[in-house]
């Protein structure tokens, strides 16, 4: 699993979500280096998936170009949606943004931006995307996706149910690959190395 790398909304400080983004030239330098860093173990026969918004779309196309995949495109791996508050710069973000509870209701907690999805429809569309990739036969499967999605992903690898993820968390880092495995005998499922950056080191 891949997180895009640095993106314009990172460097202005705007609200990524669905506001489509793109890569930075720094961005771009980076997925370079992502490409080359899986293509070491990458096999034939593996498969690209990655959500559709123009930063991870690029992310994944430089990957696609160096190990000659084509990528699959997928709405349900995108980030997740803040609605009005998509590209809008932090200050007025923060002023908005109502976060959730310490206890009681948090997966369909209302933040207080119209238009945003609750972590309950996140994670639905997230885990939907992930049962489609699951699906398929390839054996090496590569996933491009968002710092925020991609808790949802590990947490749709490893079997957690929904109701586990009112607090769930796995901090990466923009530009990361993180290993997912499952062994070939009792076919555990094990995240081998999480929020991986060695490649992005000058």
């Amino acid at each position: 699993m891949v997180t895009h790398p640095e993106a314009t909304h990172h460097v202005e400080g705007r609200v990524g979500g669905w506001f489509d983004s793109e890569l930075t030239e720094h961005g771009f330098e980076q997925a370079q280096r992502i490409a080359v860093a899986l293509a070491e173990s990458v096999r034939p026969g593996a498969t690209l998936y990655s959500s559709d918004l123009r930063r991870t779309a690029q992310t994944a196309a430089a990957i696609g170009e160096h190990l000659r995949l084509d990528p699959t495109w997928l709405t349900e791996l995108r980030e997740k949606s803040y609605g009005i508050g998509e590209g809008k710069l932090d200050a007025w973000f923060r002023e908005r943004f109502v976060p959730p509870p310490l206890d009681g209701e948090r997966m369909n907690h209302d933040e207080g931006l119209e238009g945003a999805e609750t972590k309950l429809q996140w994670a639905h569309r997230v885990y939907a995307g992930m049962e489609r990739i699951l699906s398929e036969p390839a054996r090496q499967k590569i996933i491009v996706t968002h710092g925020g999605s991609a808790t949802l992903v590990i947490a749709r690898w490893i079997g957690m149910p929904l109701d586990a993820l009112t607090h769930a968390s796995f901090k990466v880092d923009s530009g990361s690959i993180t290993r997912l495995v499952e062994d070939d005998y009792f076919h555990n499922r094990a995240v081998a190395r999480l929020n991986d950056i060695t490649h992005l080191d000058s």
